[in-house]
């Protein structure tokens, strides 16, 4: 694979038919439920094996935990919520490692597999394709503005089931299409992920504000006040690279920065399998999932164009 292009894991091939996905990711916890952040953990460890078109099959856990400040039981509950993705996944839990820490935090190292000429990457959306986006974002404002008890129960609840779902479904059913690029929407949030698509490709991503799926209370918690630690630095990530066109207020166009833990798939496919893509991941229990915009031609150095 390389890393030019920021792809979501790496590959090796193993024989003609078989290549090995392997990744690793682990997060702090942002719940006090410690079953739902093992389970929100596993998801977002194992999302970056279906980004790459792969099956997840062995899991090890990455453990730091303040022993001697918790006890032991919230551990096990942690690692129960991540052996109930896990399994959800078809995958198994193989082993894992843990040190003592100050503060929580866990995750997994993943192994998928995949063939080696049928995997995905975030390089290949064509001028054309129609983009797809599996989950709402807004997570990230909506667990800091939980902090302060801004957010309704309703909303935090759809945000918590938001991020344990997997994107094992998602996955499976674009396998039935042809697929251009992919990639899953983490950290950098929708910009930041969107970026690296267009750049890695050599195209525009042109994306309607009014069609991102957002979740309850997010946008109005940035028109509130509220912010993440994170926007920042995503913003200046794509700064020179990226325009609104949309006339919007600053707190709205917050919302394209916003980190996301567990987010969805970005998906890059054909303008005229758009719809039916769409239809196949909505059938199938896939509700968030929008068309959000469209690839062009790259003509200058902007990457990225929110309409």
């Amino acid at each position: 694979m390389g890393f030019e292009t920021s792809d979501d894991a790496g590959i090796y091939r193993l024989t003609d038919d078989i290549a090995i996905v392997t990744t690793a990711d682990f997060i702090t916890p942002m719940v006090n439920d410690p079953f739902v952040y093992g389970q929100i953990a596993a998801a977002n460890a194992i999302s970056d094996i279906y980004a790459m078109g792969g099956r997840p099959i062995t899991c090890l856990n990455l453990v730091a935990f303040p022993a001697k400040k918790l006890a032991p039981e919230i551990l096990h509950q942690i690692i129960a919520g991540a052996l109930d993705k896990i399994t959800e996944a078809g995958a198994v839990l193989a082993g894992g490692h843990s040190i003592d820490d100050d503060e929580p935090k866990f995750g997994l190292a993943v192994t998928g597999v995949v063939h080696p000429k049928k995997y995905w990457t975030n390089s290949g959306a064509t001028d054309g394709d129609v983009l797809i986006l599996t989950k709402a974002i807004g997570s990230g404002v909506l667990f800091n503005a939980n902090l302060k008890k801004w957010v309704s129960a309703s909303a935090l609840n759809e945000c918590l089931v938001t991020l344990s779902a997997l994107n094992k479904t998602s996955a499976e059913i674009l396998k039935d299409f042809e697929v251009h690029a992919v990639t899953d929407i983490t950290g950098f949030g929708l910009a930041g992920h969107g970026f690296e698509m267009a750049k890695a490709s050599d195209v525009r991503l042109e994306i309607y504000m009014d069609d991102i799926p957002i979740l309850s209370e997010a946008l109005a918690m940035y028109q509130k006040g509220m912010d993440t630690g994170v926007n920042a630095f995503n913003r200046q990530m794509v700064a020179n690279h990226m325009l609104f066109e949309k006339n919007l207020p600053a707190w709205h166009r917050n919302i394209v920065f916003d980190p996301q833990t567990s987010g969805g798939l970005l998906v890059a496919v054909p303008e005229n399998s758009g719809q039916n893509v769409l239809s196949a991941l909505r059938s199938a229990g896939v509700h968030q999932a929008k068309i959000i915009g469209n690839i062009t031609t790259r003509r200058d150095s902007i990457y990225l164009a929110f309409c």
